[in-house]
C-alpha cells in the first residue's frame, strides 16, 4: 500500500527558529525517520514546501536538504490542494495576516507565537479558524523540556502538596553589538518591529504557568529598557525603543502567586539560563530546561539566622536530583508529531489559536500594567464575533 504523505507549506525557514527548530530538527528528522505514525500503526510522510522572499536562500536551502519544492509565492502555494498544512514561523508584526489568508484558503495551521501583535487580533484568528472548521495549533514548545516535563510529573504526583509559590528567572547578558555581536537580531529591541522581552516571553509563561499551576487571574508587571542604545548587524547603532527586561508578579486562580524576571540585561549566575523554583508545603523543586531538584518536608534543614558568623552549612546539598527515567526527545519534533496526528487522525490538540491568544493577552496586560503601575485582572477569554461570514473579518 503506497505511503500517505502531506504536504506542509513552511512560511519563514530562511530566520533562526523557522530553520533550527522547525525544518531541520521536526520536519526534516520526522521526514528522515519514515514519517509521524498513525494510531492505525500506518506512517504520513511529511513534504514540505519553503516559501520565503529571497529565491536564492530557499533554493540553496531546497538542494543541501533535498526538498523539491519552494516558492517566493504564498498564494500559489495557499491556493494549491496538495498543501494541507500552513506552518508560520515569520516575525510577529507579519503573522497575522498571513495566517488569515491561510485560514481563508482551508488550511490547517500552525504557528510560532505571539500569534498577533495584540489580544483581540489573536482572538480573531482563534475566531476565524473555529468558524473555517480548520484544525489550527501553537508552539508550546517549553512544556516539552526535559526539566518542565520532570515538574509537570511532580505536580502530578501531589509532591507539593498546596503550592505556594513559584519564582523564576530566565535571561542573559545579549551584548549591544560594539564590543561583541549580540546573539539577537536587532528587531527585537525596536518596538515598531514587534520587538521586546514581554511580548516574547510572557507569551512562553503563559503556557508554561497555566498548564502547571492553573489559570492566571492577575498580573503586576514593570517593563524597562536598561539598554537605550544598541548596535545592529551593521555595525550601525540604533535606539531601543522595545524593552529589554520584565520584572512581574502573577496570581493564580489557586492564590498561590508568581514572581518572574526575565531580562536580556543579565549576567548568569544560575545552573542554567532559567530556572524555576516551585515551593509547597510538603516539598520544594528547581527545574531549569534539563535538570530538576528535589527537597522534600521530611529532608527540609534547619536554618537559622545568624550575621554574625559566617555560613558553613551546604544547602545545595540538601537536594535531589530528578532522574530522567525517560527518553525526552526534541520538543518541537514533539508537537509536530502531535499536531500531524491532530490534522490527520483528529487527536485532541489544546495548543491552539484560542491557547494562544491566552498568551499574547498576558502580554498585553503586562505592558499595559508595566504603562500604569497597576495590577490588572485578566477575566475569562470570548472568542469575538465575525463581521463576515466568508471567514475573513472586517
Amino acid at each position: 500500500m503506497a505511503q500517505r504523505s502531506i504536504g506542509i507549506i513552511m512560511n519563514g525557514v530562511t530566520g533562526r527558529m523557522g530553520y533550527r527548530q522547525h525544518l531541520v530538527r521536526s520536519v526534516l528528522a520526522l521526514r528522515d525517520a519514515g514519517g509521524v505514525r498513525l494510531r492505525s500503526g500506518e506512517r504520513v510522510q511529511l513534504r514540505p514546501m519553503l516559501v520565503g522572499r529571497d529565491a536564492g536562500k530557499l533554493a540553496e536551502l531546497a538542494n543541501r536538504h533535498d526538498i523539491a519544492d519552494w516558492t517566493t509565492d504564498l498564494d500559489t502555494a495557499l491556493g494549491d490542494d496538495q498543501w494541507e498544512i500552513y506552518a508560520d514561523f515569520l516575525v510577529t508584526n507579519a503573522r497575522a495576516v498571513a495566517l488569515r489568508r491561510a485560514i481563508a484558503a482551508g488550511k490547517a495551521v500552525y504557528t510560532e507565537k505571539p500569534t498577533a501583535e495584540t489580544a483581540y487580533e489573536a482572538l480573531e484568528l482563534a475566531g476565524l479558524a473555529r468558524r473555517a472548521g480548520v484544525p489550527n495549533g501553537v508552539v508550546h514548545d517549553k512544556l516539552y523540556l526535559p526539566g518542565m516535563r520532570k515538574l509537570a510529573r511532580l505536580v502530578d504526583s501531589g509532591f507539593f502538596g498546596r503550592i505556594l509559590s513559584v519564582r523564576g528567572e530566565f535571561g542573559y547578558w545579549v551584548f549591544e553589538g560594539d564590543l561583541q555581536p549580540a546573539q539577537r537580531p536587532s528587531w527585537n529591541y525596536r518596538a515598531e518591529d514587534g520587538g521586546g522581552i514581554v511580548v516574547d516571553m510572557f507569551p512562553h509563561w503563559n503556557y508554561l504557568l497555566e498548564n502547571l499551576f492553573g489559570e492566571i487571574r492577575s498580573v503586576y508587571a514593570r517593563a524597562v529598557t536598561h539598554i537605550p542604545t544598541r548596535f545592529d548587524e551593521t555595525g550601525a547603532p540604533y535606539p531601543a525603543t522595545a524593552d529589554d527586561a520584565a520584572y512581574a508578579v502573577f496570581e493564580f486562580e489557586s492564590g498561590a502567586i508568581a514572581q518572574l524576571n526575565s531580562s536580556w540585561a543579565v549576567r548568569v549566575n544560575r545552573g542554567e539560563l532559567v530556572e524555576f523554583q516551585v515551593d509547597g508545603t510538603h516539598g520544594s523543586a528547581v527545574a531549569g530546561l534539563f535538570g530538576c531538584r528535589i527537597q522534600s518536608r521530611d529532608m527540609t534543614p534547619y536554618p537559622t539566622w545568624n550575621p554574625d558568623l559566617a555560613e558553613t552549612h551546604d544547602y545545595t546539598a540538601d537536594w535531589s536530583e530528578v532522574p530522567d527515567n525517560t527518553v525526552f526527545d526534541n520538543g518541537f519534533k514533539t508537537q509536530w508529531e502531535q499536531f500531524i496526528r491532530h490534522v490527520v487522525d483528529g487527536e485532541p490538540h489544546p495548543y491552539d489559536l484560542l491557547s494562544g491568544a491566552s498568551g499574547v493577552r498576558l502580554a498585553e496586560a503586562g505592558l499595559e500594567s508595566s504603562r500604569t503601575g497597576t495590577r490588572v485582572d485578566l477575566p475569562e477569554l470570548i472568542v469575538p464575533e465575525l463581521a463576515q461570514a466568508d471567514g475573513v473579518a472586517q
